[in-house]
């Protein structure tokens, strides 16, 4: 079974930089954003509408790249946590995280037994399709895979407390817009209300040894997240960041001819 050198990097208190891909299910994709430097990936199948079958290219083609390749699914369903672990993906994303048995849902749908319930299947894609020591493979899985909960609603947030202490969930995420609405204020990230919820995030994220993770929009709001103390940082996008750069190109041209 792989390493993950992401969850490793966060368990150690340091931070990981990533991106998100929601536009671009190519076979290249993972391997162009290998190349960036770029640590870990996460495929949106929330928003996307995209199937198992596309994460499953998806991944094949992304682990063989130098990344780790997470997949956010669209809900707590034990058909998609167990499924996109089973194709390949070495973490996830769940959105709409709201209380503790939803939180101890997640860990015991992602682990094997005896800390989980997860089907086991080996000799196929998450293990790359070789043999050995099941029981160590089994171990290995649970010690490695990247469980990240999204903070995104109001009810979330009151029982924040109670989803960082579940053994098992590494990453306590927020999901500006959505918690933002949740809250009565939709995209007013600036309001009071809403900085308290970010303060309270990484204050819970820390005390229970967690990490506070977020998507930036630019670089300045990455390293100003950092400082403020997010460790697990997304910098925006695939369609944004192609919009923005072509954008850019574009009206520099336009401005010289």
């Amino acid at each position: 079974m792989r390493e993950n050198p992401v969850k490793q990097k966060l368990q150690n208190g340091e931070a990981a930089v990533g991106t998100m891909v929601f536009e671009f299910n190519t076979s290249g994709i993972g391997r162009i954003i290998g190349e960036t430097g770029t640590e870990f990936v996460l495929y949106d199948m929330e928003h996307t509408g995209w199937s198992v079958e596309t994460i499953r290219e998806l991944m094949a083609t992304t682990r063989a790249a130098n990344i780790v390749p997470l997949v956010r699914v669209p809900a707590t369903e034990y058909h998609f946590l167990a499924r996109v672990l089973d194709v390949g993906a070495m973490g996830m994303m769940v959105p709409m995280v709201e209380t503790k048995e939803q939180a101890q849902t997640i860990a015991d749908s992602s682990r094997y037994p005896p800390v989980g319930r997860r089907g086991a299947a080996f000799g196929i894609a998450h293990d790359d399709y070789t043999g050995g020591d099941v029981v160590a493979k089994m171990q290995q899985a649970n010690d490695n895979v990247l469980l990240i909960a999204q903070i995104e609603t109001a009810r979330g947030l009151d029982n924040i407390e109670q989803i960082a202490a579940v053994d098992g969930i590494d990453v306590l995420w927020i999901g500006q817009f959505d918690l933002s609405t949740s809250m009565g204020i939709p995209g007013q990230f600036e309001h009071p209300d809403f900085q308290a919820a970010i303060d309270r995030v990484i204050d819970v994220a820390t005390k229970n040894g967690k990490a506070a993770g977020y998507m930036a929009l630019s670089v300045d709001e990455a390293c100003q997240l950092h400082e403020r103390g997010f460790r697990a940082i997304a910098y925006s996008g695939d369609l944004w960041i192609y919009q923005q750069s072509l954008k850019t190109s574009i009206e520099a041209i336009h401005s010289r001819i």
